[in-house]
């Protein structure tokens, strides 16, 4: 398969007032075109600091991170963001906030009308096509997101990322929102890697876990390779062994072997 993201020996090191800090150490990762990758590992473990330097937001203290054949110097348009806050601007439409990053990608290249219909089309994608004109505080939770996710895939990224973007939502929409991200990138074939802290939530999306070890000098400590048929259906799988053993994988990383140390106090 096609690799898309290369990361290789990666460390980050951050300056504080009680000096260095190691986030990250010895990153080795390689995503393949249309893969989907969770993270997952305790709080405080370089999930989202990892997920930052293939955005461009964090820059490696040493080593390397490439993708689609460039490294990685900075954000850019062919890596897209998901946040768990939709980060809307609450005096657009959802219509305006999606043809905002629709103008930023493609205005210099497409007329006003086929601007207007890839934004149409995105909203139409998360099924939101309805809510076109309402502002972020007119709508749900839920659908704060799909406008999120809308606004991303509009710009055609090569690589979406999305860092807990369910984290805040209660149990329902979150697996009504994680069941139409599945039937979303089997239609678009997008690449995709997701911090996640659920471990359903990973073994239901994934086709590969990236298990965190604890930090400070948090590293990949185990990659487990999730070999469900897709399309995939949460109903179903959870009468398969095979989920049920992914999932117990994950769990004893977690829990056993990289159980969060207890906070002593006096």
């Amino acid at each position: 398969m096609e690799k898309f993201i290369h990361i290789e020996n990666v460390g980050v090191t951050f300056s504080t007032k009680k000096g260095p800090f190691v986030a990250l150490r010895d990153i080795n990762l390689n995503v393949a075109k249309g893969e989907f990758i969770a993270l997952i590992g305790h709080s405080g473990c370089g999930k989202s600091t990892l997920l930052n330097i293939i955005s461009g937001l964090n820059t490696p203290s040493s080593g390397v991170a490439i993708a689609a054949g460039k490294e990685i110097k900075g954000p850019g348009p062919d890596r897209a963001m998901v946040f768990q806050n939709h980060s809307l601007l609450p005096w657009l439409t959802c219509f305006d906030n999606v043809h905002l990053a629709v103008e930023r990608v493609f205005g210099d290249r497409e007329n006003k009308a086929q601007l207007k219909e890839r934004t149409r089309a995105a909203l139409e994608l998360v099924k939101m096509g309805h809510a076109a004109e309402k502002r972020p505080g007119e709508i749900s939770g839920g659908m704060k997101q799909r406008i999120g996710i809308a606004r991303a895939l509009a710009m055609e990224p090569k690589v979406l990322l999305m860092d807990e973007p369910f984290g805040a939502l209660d149990a329902l929409t979150r697996a009504h929102l994680q069941d139409e991200l599945l039937k979303i990138i089997a239609k678009t074939g997008s690449t995709v890697v997701m911090v996640t802290h659920d471990v359903d939530e990973a073994v239901l999306l994934s086709d590969r876990i990236v298990m965190m070890t604890n930090g400070p000098a948090a590293t990949i400590g185990e990659v487990l390779h999730v070999q469900l048929d897709r399309p995939r259906d949460r109903v179903a799988l959870a009468h398969d062994a095979r989920y049920m053993d992914y999932r117990t994988a994950v769990l004893e990383f977690l829990y056993h072997r990289h159980a969060k140390p207890e906070v002593e106090t006096a």
